[in-house]
């Protein structure tokens, strides 16, 4: 029988495909991607993730046993504590600033992204909270083990520790994990939550995309 996260991974698989061809991927993979896209990337990402933590601590508020707390808390530790000092050392690597680093200012689809996340995650159900997670915490895991499985570029380590990081197993576990709680959650769910959930996944699948396209052309406001 097929999971219910598959049927969501099928329904946006156009959108997860252009992911992995995107030129920021694809070069990041390789080791030719400008330093500069990966600088502006990181950046935005720090600014990103901020949010991101944000809708995983209204997930942990919001879920309904001891046992999902504990693993949305998990993962709330797992972005705060890992992936945000990552950023930080690599901004110091890069010569950026800690206060450099704070004074970003988001995007216009960082800031519409983020947006979207948290409005579905204060209005929405602990499984639409999840569905506004997993395209960031699934693709992020398949991307990195995809890029791991073609060969780390060793001539650039900056993007190796990146690779390194998302194609973890301990990453991996957060990101199955969670699919896992969808399954779950979604098993006796009504056809409008069902396409409720898909909906959100979908839409939030497309920012994922827009994000890479934004960083890679290093997106500014018009004025």
């Amino acid at each position: 029988m097929m999971r219910f996260t598959d049927g969501l991974r099928d329904r946006a698989s156009a959108v997860w495909e252009k992911e992995h061809q995107h030129p920021f991927v694809v070069e990041l993979g390789n080791g030719t991607l400008p330093l500069e896209k990966f600088q502006w990337y990181m950046k935005q990402d720090y600014v990103f993730l901020i949010s991101f933590s944000r809708v995983i601590a209204l997930a942990v508020a919001k879920a309904e046993t001891l046992e999902d707390m504990g693993w949305f808390a998990k993962l709330l530790d797992e972005t705060l504590n890992t992936e945000m000092s990552l950023h930080v050392s690599f901004c110091e690597e890069f010569g950026i600033t800690k206060e450099e680093l704070l004074a970003t200012r988001p995007s216009p689809t960082t800031l519409a992204y983020t947006q979207h996340m948290l409005v579905n995650a204060h209005a929405g159900t602990i499984a639409e909270i999840a569905a506004t997670l997993l395209p960031c915490s699934w693709g992020y895991a398949e991307i990195g083990q995809a890029l791991e499985a073609r060969g780390k570029p060793l001539d650039q380590p900056l993007y190796c520790r990146w690779i390194e990081m998302y194609s973890s197993p301990e990453f991996g576990e957060l990101a199955e994990w969670l699919r896992s709680f969808m399954d779950r959650t979604m098993s006796d769910s009504s056809e409008s939550q069902r396409e409720r959930v898909a909906d959100i996944f979908i839409a939030n699948s497309k920012y994922e995309y827009l994000f890479w396209d934004a960083a890679y052309r290093m997106e500014e406001w018009p004025v």
